[in-house]
């Protein structure tokens, strides 16, 4: 990895979010799980302190996409480490250091050891309530749609202001979503299960 880094990585703008994430030689696939997520995190924050410094509208509706993105993330982390060798400070590491959640619930879903526990701690914050509204107890598996469906929904959102940067982030988001729609019917059709297209489908408008 260090190879990688040297020869690859160090002239590219990916350098400074991998700087800090190859010390480990032991690249099996939780390590893999955990630079993945490292990366990201990095990511998400310096973007974050990117669209503060722009000010007006585009903070606004940036701040609000990406706080969103960064609670997702953390809901996804706790979720896919559960019955993982990932300790409670393993967890607190992998989130964002902004967002709805952060940081008292970043603490709570750290030490969470099921899906309801989870669904505990997103229901004291009025804006997920209606996310975990859709669902009925042992419906996790609907938690993804859940959130890609509110996610459409906010970006749908940013094209009601004018004069910001804001649309072209959420105009890629759509498109992606676009992607996800089609990649699933594709999928049901090659896999004869047609009754289930609309199973995974977000609608956007």
């Amino acid at each position: 990895m260090r190879e990688l880094y040297r020869l690859v990585l160090v002239d590219t703008p990916l350098a400074p979010y991998f700087s800090e994430c190859i010390t480990s030689e032991d690249l099996d696939d939780m390590n893999i799980e955990i630079m993945r997520n490292t990366l990201y995190k990095a990511y998400l924050e310096d973007f974050y302190r990117f669209c503060k410094k722009l000010g007006g509208a585009t903070a606004e509706i940036m701040s609000d996409l990406l706080a969103f993105e960064a609670d997702r993330r953390a809901v996804n982390i706790t979720i896919n480490s559960m019955g993982t060798e990932l300790t409670r400070d393993d967890r607190r590491k992998l989130y964002s250091s902004f967002g709805l959640l952060y940081p008292y619930g970043h603490e709570e879903l750290a030490v969470c050891e099921d899906v309801d526990q989870v669904r505990g701690v997103l229901e004291k914050y009025p804006p997920y309530q209606s996310i975990f509204a859709k669902l009925s107890y042992g419906e996790s598996q609907l938690l993804d749609k859940a959130f890609y469906e509110e996610e459409v929904k906010r970006e749908c959102l940013a094209f009601e202001q004018q004069f910001h940067y804001g649309v072209f982030f959420a105009y890629m988001r759509l498109r992606e979503q676009e992607i996800r729609n089609l990649m699933w019917i594709s999928e049901c059709v090659a896999q004869n299960q047609k009754s289930r297209v609309h199973d995974s489908v977000v609608f956007i408008f």
